[in-house]
């Protein structure tokens, strides 16, 4: 009969197991006692969970309770050592990597500079330089990993193997570049958009907590969006869902007008290109020094101090209305989005949305209401410190997890 099969016994027992481990991760140590009370069982069978999961390297015994009344309890927590995994984040500049154990902690990062054209042969020597030193730094050999997660912009099309919607990442659109770094990681490894793992990120750890049904808008050194469905990522048929730089909107040129990177569509009308344009032709001068998307991001935010400011000066005008356009801007594009998908939640994320902070998504809050019939509720991303790099251990992390805690096996 069903729930009698000689199986069942030892699936319970995993499920418990799970259970328990899930718990200590999201508390920190726990006793026995408590373990017993917050899964619901019994002192006996929470007894023999932790011995077992004890005997399986899982948990270690940290300390015990103290300032309680009666005898001090025995500790339990997570064993970090029981596993690690490690996440790089890729851009045109840079590969930056890290390491997390089991629990999630950081334990070592390191990053490698990217300037410049280069080969698939340079690609997979930068990748393994990255990782080894994050590996190095975490105190660790390569072999201690159980699974890294890349992240990158544009995505791999499952066809074919080969990088879409990402022409300025040079390098990494060689036909053979997957095979050529599963052969030198000797691991599994997976790949995911970077706005994606940005939208991991804040599922797991920021502002689309207890979310299933969201939409992040991604704006940094290009404009991305990542779509959240029932609970799971919706990537599309070639891996490109949230590629909304190339989205048709008024006021931009069409796509196929367009050649250069990062620009069309969506991306040239509240991308960081467009930041610069406008401040010239609002007469704000000099710009500050520094990359196209680091003088976007200081415009930004010298525009949302100024909103901010309740004693605003005539100075301060071109810089309101530099906020303004912009989040008009951002509004027009989730407009079409807000259309299609009718979120619930919109989380404005990435270094260009983050400069303007509460004074910028307020206006985009107004705008988009003007514009879509349904009225999303709009939060600016929690994740800040390299969000797209802590989506990838978050991801990396889930998958070894569900193996290395998996006590039926």
């Amino acid at each position: 009969m069903a729930g009698t099969t000689p199986g069942t016994p030892r699936v319970l027992r995993a499920m418990n197991d799970r259970a328990a481990l899930d718990l200590l991760l999201e508390h920190g140590p726990l006793s026995r006692t408590r373990i017993g009370k917050l899964t619901g069982l019994s002192k006996p069978t929470a007894s023999q969970l932790l011995v077992r999961l004890e005997a399986a390297g899982l948990v270690v015994a940290t300390g015990t309770t103290e300032g309680r009344p009666g005898p001090n309890a025995q500790l339990y927590a997570v064993n970090a050592r029981a596993a690690h995994v490690a996440g790089l984040d890729v851009t045109p500049e840079r590969i930056r990597a890290a390491v997390a154990d089991i629990t999630g902690q950081v334990t070592g990062e390191f990053e490698v500079r990217t300037p410049g054209r280069r080969s698939g042969e340079a690609v997979v020597r930068q990748v393994t330089d990255a990782l080894d030193g994050a590996v190095k730094a975490a105190d660790l050999v390569r072999g201690d990993l159980h699974r890294v997660v890349i992240g990158t912009p544009g995505a791999f099309d499952p066809g074919t193997g080969r990088l879409r919607y990402a022409s300025h990442l040079p390098g990494w659109h060689s036909p053979t570049l997957l095979d050529e770094l599963a052969a030198a990681l000797v691991m599994p490894v997976e790949y995911e958009n970077d706005v994606n793992l940005a939208a991991v990120a804040e599922q797991r750890l920021g502002a689309a907590r207890g979310h299933d049904d969201f939409v992040l808008l991604w704006n940094e050194g290009g404009l991305g969006a990542a779509l959240v469905i029932g609970g799971r990522l919706h990537r599309g048929f070639t891996g490109g869902a949230g590629e909304v730089g190339f989205l048709p909107v008024p006021g931009a040129p069409l796509v196929r007008q367009v050649t250069k990177a990062n620009s069309g569509g969506f991306q040239e009308l509240a991308g960081g290109q467009a930041v610069p344009r406008l401040a010239r032709e609002l007469g704000i001068g000099p710009l500050p020094e520094g990359s196209c998307t680091e003088v976007a991001a200081t415009l930004v935010r010298r525009a949302a101090e100024a909103a901010a400011r309740a004693d605003g000066t005539a100075e301060d005008a071109p810089h309101l209305r530099l906020l303004e356009t912009f989040a008009t801007g951002l509004a027009t594009g989730l407009a079409s989005m807000v259309a299609v998908l009718d979120p619930g939640l919109v989380v404005l994320s990435g270094g260009l949305i983050c400069a303007g902070g509460e004074p910028l998504r307020a206006l985009v809050q107004h705008e988009l209401a003007e514009l879509a019939a349904s009225r999303p509720r709009l939060v600016i991303g929690e994740v800040h410190h390299h969000p797209v790099l802590r989506g990838a251990l978050e991801s990396a992390l889930a998958a070894t997890r569900d193996e290395v805690f998996d006590t039926s096996r």
